[in-house]
């Protein structure tokens, strides 16, 4: 991650130089020389710069690089973030880089809000994932280490620390949904998720024998095809020692691979499945960003670690299954599986842990993906506050939701003629119906909302804030919410 520095003064000797400004006049203070400004304000005006906010006016003759970086009138926390993300794409070929940010009377946020919306944009815009290349060459590599903040008044430096938590918590989801499916299996996924112990949170996976005894069967039932043994992975974090109870549950779908199982997928693209723990790596990067920010609540969260491949051992479309909450499941077809690992996983943190209040999150549905391309997820709840309070936190990063109807005309369609439910309803209102599975392992008097991430868990163009590949689409989303639930 790049190295930031707050409050630096006097004139600036970085090889890329920014300036932040609302219109096409704009102050400099002493961060660059008076014939650079009379330089700069030339530019300004032959490139028609007039502070729109991701807008640019440059002078770059080789040696000199200094930007005019336009903010606009009414910022927000995210334009200034996709500022700081278009920014890194002006200085990512340079070794460091210095940004002016002048005390402007039309930013409704503090200069220190500013700085770090711009460092978290830069951070996030930045990533990349190049684990596995072995012959570029060091010049394709990002060469910036140091960015340096000026500002006209003071920015208070110790409000980064949780902006940087945020940053580093998307980037480890997105490392973990970019790696292939070899080198994620469920135990070897497990086992990373061990390591955040050094954060003070409480972790315990739950092995095969385990998961058996306490009868997660439909779970069982997605993993049986699989050489790799399933996990469930139970993180705990106690930011509020006054209270026993659990102020939130976080559950997630962790299929390593969807193959499909015996439904077998179509072969084209079948490669992006190794995204299909999307979900789980949300909500362990979510309570990473927790303990880092050290929130003063109390969450737990549980994902249920599978793969789903086809064998001789694989569940057979027309087995029944029988769920930890002791519902019979009809499964009519095997690539419907992320709902019967979630169904459990949902049963088992309100039985455990007694858990009023939950969020699930996963890449559930085709349909839902149908409905909203790559633009928003599903929202499906059963609470209009939690629904409210995720729907506005969604606005505000810009990870987007829409709330979608579930009632009881939808939910008779997953009736079965011959167990308690089937695990897919008709092929119309996919995504409801699966939302309304899920529902029926909601206990009475539990408040709970279930975001479809399917198709938002990865951008394949590219864009400020979430380069090309895995989004780790519902960590900014969840944290917005997390610092503000009441």
């Amino acid at each position: 991650m790049t190295e930031f520095s707050f409050n630096q003064t006097g004139k600036s000797n970085a090889e890329v130089k920014i300036i932040l400004a609302s219109g096409s006049n704009f102050r400099s203070g002493k961060f660059i020389s008076e014939d650079e400004v009379a330089a700069l304000k030339n530019a300004a005006k032959k490139q028609n710069f007039e502070g729109k906010n991701g807008t640019f006016a440059e002078i770059n003759n080789g040696k000199k690089q200094i930007i005019l970086a336009g903010i606009g009138n009414k910022s927000t926390s995210l334009s200034q973030q996709i500022l700081g993300g278009k920014i890194y794409k002006k200085i990512c070929n340079s070794t460091n880089a210095a940004i002016y940010i002048p005390t402007d009377k039309k930013n409704q946020l503090s200069l220190t809000e500013t700085a770090c919306n711009i460092a978290l944009g830069i951070e996030l815009g930045g990533y990349r994932f190049d684990k596995y290349f072995t012959k570029k060459s060091a010049d394709s590599y990002p060469k910036l280490e140091k960015i340096d903040f000026y500002g006209e008044e003071k920015i208070d430096e110790s409000k980064y620390p949780a902006y940087q938590a945020l940053a580093s918590s998307v980037r480890y989801a997105r490392d973990l949904c970019n790696e292939p499916a070899n080198n994620l299996t469920p135990e070897i996924y497990a086992d990373d998720i061990e390591r955040l112990d050094y954060l003070n949170i409480d972790i315990t996976v739950l092995e095969e024998d385990k998961i058996h005894d306490l009868g997660m069967d439909m779970l069982l039932s997605v993993a049986q095809g699989s050489v790799n043994a399933p996990r469930v992975a139970v993180l705990q974090w106690k930011g509020n020692k006054d209270s026993k109870e659990f102020d939130i549950g976080l559950v997630g779908k962790g299929v390593t691979f969807d193959s499909g199982g015996i439904s077998l997928k179509p072969s084209a693209n079948m490669g992006d499945m190794k995204g299909d723990m999307t979900g789980s790596a949300v909500v362990v990067a979510s309570i990473k960003a927790a303990a880092l920010q050290k929130l003063p609540l109390n969450i737990v969260g549980v994902v249920g670690l599978v793969e789903n491949m086809p064998s001789g051992s694989a569940t057979r479309p027309g087995d029944v299954v029988k769920s930890m909450s002791g519902q019979t499941v009809e499964v009519v077809n095997t690539d419907a599986e992320g709902r019967l690992v979630l169904g459990d996983c949902l049963w088992y943190i309100q039985e455990k842990f007694g858990v009023k209040r939950i969020i699930d999150i996963a890449t559930l549905t085709g349909s839902t993906m149908m409905t909203f391309g790559f633009e928003y997820a599903g929202l499906f709840s059963n609470d209009d506050k939690l629904s409210a309070d995720l729907l506005k936190a969604g606005e505000q990063t810009g990870e987007k939701l829409w709330r979608l109807p579930i009632n009881a005309d939808y939910d008779k369609m997953i009736d079965s003629d011959i167990a308690d439910i089937k695990n897919c309803g008709p092929r119309l209102a996919g995504g409801i119906t699966a939302a309304c599975f899920l529902q029926r392992f909601i206990q009475d008097g539990t408040k709970w909302a279930h975001l479809d991430i399917a198709g938002v868990d990865r951008d394949e163009k590219g864009h400020p804030l979430t380069p090309k590949g895995a989004t780790a689409f519902g960590v900014r989303v969840l944290n917005q919410f997390l610092r503000h639930m009441k």
